[in-house]
């Protein structure tokens, strides 16, 4: 059923009971073993009962399920959406496919208005235990209108929780954790990510909303990045280290709940920051990120850090390649703007056109 990637990559071999397997088939496995273990979770959206999948991730759950529990929806976002939350509210617990996170604007009353508050609203009464799977990012020049990330408008809604891991592991632990959460969660996937192998556990385990990781850890520099940006983030450390920097790789995984002890923590010691997005920069993750750590620091180490981001101009996403090559940061870009923060302004410096950035799959916490 899955794609088993070659081992022999990578000269550490995993402990027993983890193995080498693509995001996608992670987040294949996450639902999986959730549809086993509660009757309750079901799975619906667009193109699921798709040979392809979605991506993959969808292929063969049907059969296994049922077509009562893993099913396709009309081209209708708002009232499907309404059907999740009506669904979530009587006891189930549904898994809505919605493909583009561009097209979530479609349903933002339903999202901003009835999941997001209910529980409020009734007094803890009752509880929106859902998922909205979305797809973010570029491939193959998908323009304006299909490469948006929307992260930031999600993080200002109280009652919705916002998650984007990088990761294989992460991608089933999160999806896990989010379906067994009591609340809305916006479950944000980029669609580079779904071929990039991780090492995964075998059984079901969950991985906690609100909680950073540290990918890689350096003492010249704090780079947090989101989703995508991880991947060139961990590029860029490698561009940096052959010129005798040393940078820490922070993946927040989570965006709300967001985890700014760990990233403040980091940055007390590196004195340095960058955070770089997979979005626009004007009031998104990256100022709401940055303004905190500048709260954290200015309340209790009564010192401010040297401060940056990275991410999107403020336009639309263009279509072309070589426009997408100048729009979106990249590992050289990073390591470029990483650079300047410790060697000064005057100071430029490019990793060569041709330098190699192959990065390791992660290995998990194991």
């Amino acid at each position: 059923m899955y794609t088993q990637a070659k081992r022999q990559r990578n000269s550490i071999e995993p402990p027993a009971g983890v193995r080498l397997i693509r995001y996608v088939d992670a987040l294949r496995e996450a639902f999986e073993q959730e549809m086993e273990r509660d009757s309750k979770v079901f799975l619906f959206g667009l193109d699921v009962d798709d040979h392809k999948g979605i991506q993959g991730s969808t292929v063969g759950l049907q059969e296994k399920f049922g077509k009562e529990r893993v099913f396709c929806t009309p081209l209708s976002e708002d009232a499907m959406t309404g059907v999740a939350i009506g669904a979530a509210m009587a006891g189930y617990r549904p898994i809505h496919v919605h493909i583009r996170m561009d097209f979530m604007l479609l349903c933002m009353n339903q999202l901003v208005n009835m999941g997001a508050k209910s529980h409020y609203m009734y007094n803890g009464q009752v509880n929106v235990p859902m998922v909205i799977r979305a797809m973010i990012g570029r491939s193959w020049g998908q323009g304006g209108q299909h490469s948006q990330a929307l992260h930031a408008l999600f993080m200002h809604i109280p009652g919705l929780k916002v998650v984007a891991p990088s990761n294989a592991n992460d991608a089933k632990g999160c999806m896990i954790a989010a379906i067994r959460d009591n609340n809305p969660v916006i479950f944000i996937e980029h669609r580079l990510l779904y071929a990039i192998d991780g090492y995964v556990p075998y059984q079901s385990y969950d991985v906690p909303l609100g909680k950073a990781r540290v990918l890689q850890e350096g003492e010249d520099i704090t780079i947090v990045a989101v989703s995508h940006m991880v991947m060139e983030a961990l590029r860029a450390r490698k561009h940096l280290e052959t010129v005798g920097i040393q940078a820490e790789i922070i993946d927040p995984i989570s965006l709300w709940p967001l985890d700014i002890h760990t990233i403040s923590q980091s940055v007390q010691k590196t004195g340095r920051l960058l955070v770089v997005d997979n979005a626009w920069l004007t009031c998104g993750a990256s100022s709401e990120i940055i303004t905190q750590v500048y709260e954290q620091c200015s309340a209790n180490y009564h010192t401010i850090p040297q401060m940056a981001r990275l991410g999107f101009a403020f336009t639309t996403c263009p279509t072309t390649k070589p426009l997408e090559n100048v729009f979106y940061p990249n590992s050289r870009t990073i390591a470029a703007k990483a650079y300047q923060m410790i060697k000064g302004q005057d100071h430029h410096w490019e990793a060569p056109m041709h330098a190699q950035t192959e990065i390791d799959a992660f290995k998990g916490p194991f």
